[in-house]
């Protein structure tokens, strides 16, 4: 697991503009969703071509956070990282000039449906009515990346947290751009991972500085079960 650290100064700064680092401190459930960003195997298994192996320490993490909010009335959303003919001929300037044309091909091969890497990790606790929604960016809710905005439009949500791998690319990607379509974002800090704490904290603290609400799986959990509101008071 990260060790978690954000900085003195950041810190200090977040408390002046906004007197919390905490800028929501209660969610209401039913109107949640749970964003689980790419745990899939080709990002889990040993040896997968973009393994994270940090990321199988966050599962229980994860699952625990999706028992809480089915049982409170949210909802759980798995979304699945794509790299079908669709992303390539969409998407080309990663593809070509951010890959080595071995790793491309490894990449789409693996990440195309039907490959057992594009496959969820086994080890997540999915449900007949929890959703699989495949993005095609790094992000969610770029354009021409999935429907997830209009998904959790017509079912009311208007929260989400954010758990999953990379903590530095697709889930910040995905937390950033939900906190400016006007989501309230909850960015798991023991519920995301990446390969080096280093990263991991640099997402941390650009997040808890202006796009979302940094908190731990014990104080989001808390929250879902409505067991009090995370403490306002200058930390």
């Amino acid at each position: 697991m990260h060790k978690v650290e954000i900085g003195a100064a950041v810190r200090e700064r977040i408390l002046q503009r906004r007197l919390s680092l905490h800028p929501f401190g209660t969610l209401e459930a039913k109107r949640t969703a749970h964003v689980v960003v790419d745990l899939q195997n080709g990002f889990m298994a040993p040896g997968a071509v973009s393994e994270i192996a940090a990321a199988r320490e966050i599962v229980p993490n994860v699952n625990r956070i999706s028992r809480a909010l089915r049982a409170n009335g949210g909802l759980v959303v798995y979304i699945q990282n794509t790299f079908d003919q669709t992303a390539v001929a969409g998407w080309s300037t990663f593809f070509e000039h951010f890959c080595s044309p071995e790793r491309r091909a490894r990449m789409i091969e693996a990440f195309t449906p039907g490959d057992p890497q594009h496959a969820i990790w086994p080890g997540l606790e999915v449900e007949a009515e929890d959703l699989l929604v495949r993005k095609r960016r790094f992000g969610a809710f770029v354009e021409g990346s999935s429907d997830l905005h209009a998904i959790l439009q017509a079912r009311g949500i208007d929260t989400l947290i954010v758990t999953g791998t990379a903590t530095n690319v697709c889930c910040e990607s995905t937390a950033r751009d939900a906190m400016m379509l006007n989501y309230r974002v909850f960015f798991v800090s023991d519920g995301n991972a990446t390969h080096t704490d280093a990263e991991h904290n640099a997402t941390l603290t650009a997040m808890a500085n202006i796009f979302a609400d940094v908190s731990s799986t014990d104080e989001v959990v808390a929250l879902i079960e409505g067991r009090g509101a995370i403490a306002q008071a200058a930390e």
